[in-house]
């Protein structure tokens, strides 16, 4: 296997610039990433830069591995790429095409998302089992078990920042769509559960890099154990919060017991990262520097979202009241956390739950992603979940004749069931044996409040007509009877 890296004769390669070979196809590749699902929508129509670029293959079909940035009012937006080439596009790859190259050494061939070619897929995969591509994509190894190849590949159909590629039922390769300098957070932590032998979360294989000029430092992926069997936390929830909200009822507690079952998990997975990366104290200072973070947080988000405007002084209060309760009840400590934790995040495999995605929210810096937090953190993203899982079920449900009557009782079932889950939650969290929550209202009330507003924003860039519930949420927790 080798990388060719200049420009060819047939698909042979003498190489004069890496990233001149990725510069023709950047205009058609413009309007393409504006439809990807982790492309911010604030660049669209934005010009491209070619970063880094690499192609692996000795002959057709042809993998090109691209990083290209887009400048907007926000600063640049680093996107990592797979791409395919052919000469000739079979029909079964039609829906798949981006463009014909207009110039370079492949003008006239088609140029294609990778994902939709299997050949590729496995083709990356041999490639990082076998210590990687020259100035492309490699993988620096956690585990001491050899990567198995000869699986066959299948992208995940999952609604997510990064993409995944399931080979066979062993294997995930997670890449990474905006990848980061190192180190990253997802690595770190699975790494140190992997080394403890966690059985909450997926083991590590390595972590995906490349020394490509314009891509060093950055880290592009990870591979790590595929759970075949588990289902999705966010399916399962939303068809019990669909039929509950219908009326259906929900037998045996409905998702009340997987509710629980996954706050015993959640614990058990804090317990862990506590272990690996230790744990502090905070004191009432802290809390209060907390605070007002939240608080500059709410007075930006408010400037992009502007329904936002209207509870600025009432969230603002609840953030204050935060350091003047700090010193009261258990005592609060930070460590490393999930960071992103929500109910698409949690796998229900055969034997329990896993923790999975451990990357952080994707709108916040690296910096912020690293930074030990309150676990309460990711109890209130779990709690924030149930709530869209219900919201999403109302909206599910319910129709435009429906009568005034039955939406309300559709609203109050919504309600209903999101409230279950929740105290189900945060009863499982408690009697793992770790922090509870309860001992932390003010606070926990805080933190979801600062993840709602967190959601507005990223709603209003990526999926605007998601947008009302997390403001629904707002409004309950900026009520001045909560």
């Amino acid at each position: 296997m080798r990388t060719e890296t200049g420009t060819e004769t047939g698909t042979g390669t003498r190489t004069e610039t890496r990233t001149a070979l990725l510069r023709p196809l950047l205009p058609a590749l413009g309007p393409w990433l504006t439809g990807r699902r982790w492309f911010d929508t604030r660049y669209a129509g934005a010009p491209l830069t070619a970063e880094a670029a690499s192609v692996v293959g000795d002959e057709p079909p042809l993998l090109l591995h691209a990083v290209v940035a887009a400048d907007g009012a926000a600063g640049p937006l680093r996107c990592q790429l797979l791409l395919g080439l052919r000469p000739e596009l079979p029909a079964r790859l039609a829906p798949a095409a981006i463009a014909t190259v207009p110039a370079g050494p492949w003008q006239g061939w088609r140029v294609y998302d990778a994902l939709a070619d299997g050949t590729l897929l496995a083709l990356l995969l041999r490639t990082l089992a076998g210590g990687g591509a020259e100035h492309g994509p490699r993988l620096e190894r956690s585990s001491r078990y050899p990567l198995p190849v000869g699986l066959v590949p299948r992208p995940l159909q999952v609604e997510q920042s990064n993409t995944s590629v399931a080979y066979g039922d062993r294997i995930l390769l997670k890449i990474f769509r905006r990848p980061e300098p190192g180190p990253h957070t997802e690595v770190e932590a699975l790494r140190a559960l992997t080394g403890q032998d966690c059985t909450r979360t997926p083991h590590l294989y390595g972590a995906v890099h490349s020394d490509a000029p314009g891509a060093e430092g950055l880290v592009l992926g990870l591979v790590e154990e595929f759970l075949p069997d588990a289902r999705d936390g966010w399916e399962e929830a939303l068809r019990q919060a669909t039929d509950s909200v219908a009326g259906r009822g929900f037998a045996g507690g409905g998702f009340t017991g997987d509710a629980f079952s996954l706050g015993e998990a959640v614990a058990d997975v804090h317990g862990a990262l506590g272990e690996a990366f230790g744990r502090t104290r905070l004191t009432v200072a802290d809390v209060a520097e907390e605070a007002a973070r939240m608080t500059m947080r709410l007075k930006e988000a408010a400037e992009e979202v502007p329904a936002l405007a209207r509870y600025t002084a009432r969230l603002g209060a609840l953030f204050d009241d935060c350091a003047r309760v700090a010193g009261r009840g258990c005592p609060l400590f930070v460590q490393r956390t999930h960071g992103d934790l929500h109910l698409g995040q949690a796998l229900r495999a055969h034997d329990g739950w896993r923790i999975v995605d451990f990357e952080g929210e994707p709108a916040r810096s690296a910096a912020e992603r690293a930074r030990p937090q309150p676990v309460l953190r990711d109890v209130a993203g779990m709690l924030r979940s149930f709530d869209y899982a219900a919201r999403t079920g109302l909206a599910t449900v319910g129709t435009a004749e429906a009568s005034p009557a039955v939406r309300l009782r559709e609203r109050r079932r919504a309600s209903a069931w999101a409230a279950r889950n929740r105290r189900a939650f945060i009863a499982g969290y408690a009697a793992a044996g770790h922090e509870d929550p309860d001992c932390h209202p003010v606070l926990l009330r805080a933190f979801e409040a600062d993840k709602a507003v967190y959601e507005a924003v990223y709603e209003s860039r990526l999926r605007p007509d998601h947008l009302p519930i997390p403001l629904t949420a707002i409004h309950r927790l900026a009520a001045p009877a909560h």
